[in-house]
């Protein structure tokens, strides 16, 4: 008898390994959602019980943080669960959070290390949903090889 008809086989379900990129990739995209959201919540209720200047301006901008933070929750969840169409939503949150990051960097303070997590946030992000690696765990087509004449 050979080894190899004693060998289990594979079940279906094990399929290709997550390579770690995804799982850190999710958590950046989660991070940044949780970061909006969070932003959100404060500006609504500070819209609502604060005193600001324009209660219905800070409560709108409240809604479009909470909707804009849900976009890259949903991409990571995408991300976990290898979709392929979470890597757009996800590249785009890390490209948007690059002139928030540079706003940060040139103010004065505080800000300035909250600058700099968010582009190092934003940065490898992107160099993760970048990865050739990634695009192929998550089954996004790459180039097309030119047709020999």
């Amino acid at each position: 008898m050979s080894t190899e008809a004693n060998a289990p086989s594979p079940s279906p379900s094990a399929g290709e390994e997550k390579p770690g990129r995804i799982p850190l990739a999710a958590a950046l995209s989660a991070l940044e959602g949780a970061a909006l959201v969070v932003g959100g919540i404060y500006m609504l209720v500070m819209g609502l019980l604060g005193r600001p200047d324009s209660p219905q301006q800070a409560e709108m901008g409240g809604v479009t943080l909470l909707a804009l933070g849900a976009i890259p929750l949903f991409a990571a969840r995408g991300l976990l669960l290898r979709r392929g169409w979470s890597r757009g939503p996800a590249l785009i949150t890390h490209l948007m959070a690059l002139p928030v990051a540079w706003t940060l960097l040139r103010s004065h303070g505080a800000l300035i290390p909250t600058g700099i997590v968010v582009a190092v946030v934003a940065v490898t992000g992107l160099v993760l949903l970048f990865s050739p690696q990634t695009a192929r765990a998550l089954g996004v087509r790459g180039t097309r090889p030119t047709p020999e004449v």
